[in-house]
C-alpha cells in the first residue's frame, strides 16, 4: 500500500515502537489517529494535525471513540496498528488468573475489538491493512514469558486468519514480530522479571525506530510477516528443526546455569 494520504489509526502510540510508528508514518505523508493513555505524550508524539484520543484501550467506549472520532475526522481508516501491549514475567503455573486475564485483554481481545469496529468500513472501501504488533515470542515461546508468548501466539493465528477471511474485501492483514526492542517493556510489565541474562541481553537489539520503519517498509511492500531484526528468524528456524535443543537452552536462560 502507497501510505502518502492514508488515514493510520495506532494504539499505545505515545511511546516506544508505537510513537515510532507515528513519526514513520507521517514521514511518509500519512495522517494519524493515536491511542494511549498520555494525552501529553500523544500530543508529542502525533505533531501538528494528529488526532489524539487519551484512554485505556481496552475500554470499550475509548476504542468507540476512537473510531468515530478517527472517521469523523478524516472520513476513513485505512490502516489500523494494534500494537499496545504489555509483558507478564510471572510463570504460568502461579500467575493470578485475573493479572492472566488483564494481560489477555489488552495483547489480544483489544485489537480483536478494534478490528470488528474498522474491518466494515475497510470493508466497503474494499481496501486496508491491519498490522498487529505480536512478537518473536509468538513465533519462539519464551519460558519467562510463558503467557505473553501465548497471547502473542493468538495474535499471530488471528492475523493469519483475518488474512485468509478478508482477502476477498481487499484487506490485508501484516503480523510484526520484533525481538528485543530498546523500549521500557520490561518496566511495565504486570508482574515478576525477567531472568538476570535477558535483563542484560542486548542481542538481537533494536532501537524502536528502526522497528518502526520495518512495519512501515512491511505495509508498503504488503508483506505478511515483519520480523525486526530479521536476523530473529534464525531463533525460529532452530525451534523448527531443533526443538529439543533450543528448548534446553531456553530453559538454562531462565534457571540461570
Amino acid at each position: 500500500m502507497h501510505i502518502d494520504g492514508k488515514v493510520v489509526l495506532i494504539t499505545g502510540a505515545s511511546e516506544g515502537i508505537g510513537a515510532a510508528c507515528a513519526a514513520a508514518f507521517r514521514k511518509r505523508g500519512a495522517r494519524l489517529s493515536l491511542i494511549a493513555r498520555s494525552p501529553e505524550k500523544l500530543r508529542a508524539a502525533g505533531g501538528d494535525g494528529a488526532l489524539v484520543t487519551a484512554g485505556d484501550v481496552t475500554v470499550p467506549e475509548v476504542r468507540q471513540a476512537a473510531v468515530s472520532a478517527t472517521l469523523d475526522r478524516f472520513g476513513a481508516i485505512d490502516i489500523l496498528i494494534n500494537n499496545a501491549g504489555m509483558g507478564l514475567y510471572d510463570p504460568a503455573w502461579s500467575t493470578p488468573l485475573p493479572d492472566a486475564r488483564s494481560m489477555f485483554e489488552l495483547n489480544f481481545f483489544a485489537p480483536l475489538a478494534l478490528t470488528q469496529l474498522v474491518a466494515p468500513h475497510m470493508r466497503a472501501r474494499s481496501s486496508g491493512v491491519i498490522v498487529n504488533v505480536s512478537s518473536v515470542a509468538g513465533k519462539v515461546t519464551l519460558p519467562w514469558l510463558t503467557l505473553y508468548s501465548a497471547s502473542k501466539y493468538a495474535l499471530g493465528s488471528l492475523t493469519d486468519g483475518l488474512r485468509m477471511e478478508l482477502k476477498k474485501d481487499g484487506i490485508h492483514t501484516l503480523t510484526v514480530c520484533p525481538c528485543y526492542v530498546k523500549t521500557k517493556f520490561q518496566d511495565h510489565a504486570l508482574g515478576g522479571e525477567p531472568p538476570p541474562k535477558i535483563a542484560r541481553s542486548k542481542q538481537f537489539v533494536i532501537t524502536p525506530e528502526r522497528c518502526a520503519e520495518a512495519i512501515a517498509r512491511g505495509v508498503e511492500r504488503d508483506a505478511r510477516t515483519v520480523m525486526a531484526p530479521r536476523s530473529g528468524w534464525l531463533l525460529v528456524l532452530a525451534e523448527r528443526f531443533f526443538p529439543s535443543l533450543v528448548d534446553a537452552r531456553l530453559a538454562a536462560i531462565l534457571h540461570d546455569v
